[in-house]
């Protein structure tokens, strides 16, 4: 008789060893949860929610402002481009830094061994830490949103449902991104974490979210026309100039984003194998 079955024989519950899409959905919730408690418990991680949205609509928004006051045909150019861009661009930048700096988190606690010698899998971390993204995605745009309209008057329906796809197609970038992110962390360490915020500034600067790419440098040009959100941005301000969706501009940028995601979980899978043959996790323990 196993040691299960005296037990069960004593009047013993036996343990429950959970298998199957059931325990891997709980594993999930496990993730976002754990990340849910790390927010509560640190008031000053809602500055990613709270503080920077707001001023990055303060500054933005008084720049347009100023320069539609300069000329009297530049409002939808200064004001509504602006605002619509910084909304937009920040769902970019939440999902992006949710992920990034979730895996960030993990490597601050000294978290990483623990989670390896658990049954979670890659697959699964990323989607708790995805999922529980999303929440702050939601918060983060209501602030950015809500700032919007009540300090200059957006109309949040100048997209229309147009701001669906260019959200989807800029929401899954993020995610893209964070994963060369974390895949840099695990092979060079933490020094390698200033990139989950120097990478995304670097794309605001190159995808255009204000200005066409015109605008930019020549040398800079072939660089943001690479970036698959310079079509969603420059998708949006097709619907602010009243014009239909351009659905061959807004197809280019899913396909470069399903590329991007494709090499993004490449390059994450390959560092991890790197990571765990070169013993690399003695730098977070």
């Amino acid at each position: 008789m196993t040691t299960l079955d005296a037990a069960a024989s004593e009047g013993v519950s036996r343990p429950v060893l959970l298998t199957g899409r059931r325990a891997s959905w709980l594993r999930i919730l496990a993730i976002s949860r754990r990340h849910a408690y790390v927010l509560w418990r640190s008031p000053h991680r809602f500055f990613d929610i709270a503080f920077w949205p707001v001023v990055d609509v303060l500054l933005w928004g008084s720049l347009g402002v100023f320069v539609s006051t300069q000329t009297a045909d530049a409002d939808r150019a200064g004001a509504t481009y602006l605002l619509a861009g910084i909304v937009l661009f920040h769902v970019l930048f939440q999902s992006h830094i949710s992920v990034a700096t979730g895996f960030l988190e993990e490597t601050w606690s000294r978290n990483v061994l623990n989670l390896m010698v658990t049954p979670l899998r890659e697959l699964e971390y990323a989607a708790g830490v995805a999922l529980f993204g999303l929440v702050k995605l939601v918060m983060a745009m209501g602030v950015v949103t809500g700032t919007a309209v009540v300090g200059y008057s957006f109309d949040p329906g100048a997209l229309g449902w147009g701001v669906i796809p260019i959200a989807a197609v800029l929401l899954a970038t993020g995610w893209a991104v964070s994963l060369f992110v974390i895949g840099m962390v695990l092979r060079f360490g933490q020094s390698a974490e200033i990139m989950a915020w120097a990478i995304i500034f670097l794309m605001l600067s190159l995808s255009g979210a204000f200005y066409p790419i015109e605008a930019l440098p020549g040398l800079l040009q072939p660089l943001g026309a690479a970036l698959p959100t310079t079509y969603a941005f420059e998708a949006m301000r097709a619907i602010l100039d009243g014009e239909p969706m351009p659905w061959g501009v807004l197809g280019i940028a899913a396909a470069m984003t399903v590329v991007m995601a494709i090499a993004g979980v490449a390059f994450a899978a390959h560092m991890l194998r790197v990571f765990r043959r070169g013993g690399y996790v003695t730098r977070f323990s």
